[in-house]
């Protein structure tokens, strides 16, 4: 079958109806990004200018929908490089109700954002709160770290934390929950010398509750690390019903991390290795796995040999 071709002509006036497409199509976004139009982005919320003596639950999310009027262009730019803005609402209404209008605040939010960039609402446009019972009480403070520590060199004691408790104000049924306020991660990368540096109390996300101070100086001590060899006895539990039990071999070889300066305090008495009668009456194996039930501070146990023993009992 003879199929038909396209002239000259047809091709000219097919490359011209797809150059006009091309251009009414740039044109078309040109005029969309250039014009102001509204979107919704979510945003999370916190609080300022909270009222003294009252303590407070939030009925709601932590997050609302934000009505903005922006230009299609900054959008745009938002969806290639997306983030969830923060907006701060002001408590000082509550002093005398129970919630928080948007409508209110619309000139405050306004201000927390681009002055091309303007709140036209927030969904939903109403805060609800619920009044409760306002104590305090002092928790300790637990210092998170992701550190990475040049070779041989580790942690060598206890970290510090300066001040070691902090005040925790807020709802009663909130803070009796708080044992502890972890601070921000401390970070670090061949690390070789003591970590000395001001860490941030993590509230995780808990708006509703005040902590005094909300910073802490940690201290890490870091210091050069080796290698120790130890022998073990072995111990053996649960095995009063026997007349004898006896372990092949009757010792173990222990080799753990240790700091250079700690390298003489530790020795085998301050280490104590097991083996549990009850793992055999209770799952017939075949050997008996060692347990280390006593390990010093600060001492990372590497590999035990062997990690499981024979064993002889005699009834």
């Amino acid at each position: 079958m003879i199929q038909p071709r396209i002239t000259k002509i047809k091709r000219r006036k097919i490359a011209i109806f797809l150059r006009c497409l091309g251009i009414s199509f740039i044109a078309w976004l040109l005029f969309a990004v250039s014009t102001e139009q509204i979107f919704r982005i979510d945003a999370g919320i916190s609080y300022v200018n909270i009222p003294e003596n009252k303590a407070f639950h939030p009925l709601q999310s932590d997050t609302v929908s934000i009505r903005m009027r922006m230009s299609g262009w900054k959008m745009f730019m938002k969806r290639l490089h997306p983030d969830t803005p923060h907006v701060q609402v002001d408590l000082s209404g509550l002093k005398t109700r129970n919630y928080i209008v948007f409508a209110n605040q619309l000139g405050y939010i306004n201000r927390q954002f681009p002055a091309d960039n303007q709140v036209i609402g927030v969904i939903p446009d109403t805060l609800y709160f619920d009044f409760s019972k306002q104590t305090q009480r002092k928790v300790p403070i637990r210092p998170l770290y992701d550190i990475h520590f040049k070779k041989q060199y580790g942690i060598i004691g206890d970290m510090r934390a300066n001040p070691e408790y902090v005040t925790v104000t807020g709802p009663l049924e909130d803070v009796a929950n708080i044992d502890y306020l972890e601070t921000d991660t401390i970070r670090g990368t061949e690390v070789a010398t003591d970590v000395r540096t001001i860490a941030y109390l993590n509230k995780h996300q808990k708006n509703n509750i005040t902590i005094y101070p909300t910073f802490s100086e940690i201290t890490i001590p870091v210091g050069e690390i080796t290698e120790k060899v130890i022998e073990l006895p072995l111990k053996v539990e649960n095995a009063s019903r026997y007349t004898s039990v006896r372990t092949l071999p009757s010792k173990i070889k222990v080799t753990f991390l240790v700091s250079l300066k700690d390298y003489n305090k530790w020795s085998a008495r301050d280490f104590e290795a097991i083996v549990d009668m009850e793992s055999w009456e209770r799952n017939k194996v075949q050997n008996l796995p060692v347990i280390l039930t006593k390990i010093p501070e600060h001492c990372q146990v590497i590999s035990i040999e062997p990690q499981n023993v024979d064993f002889f009992v005699r009834r």
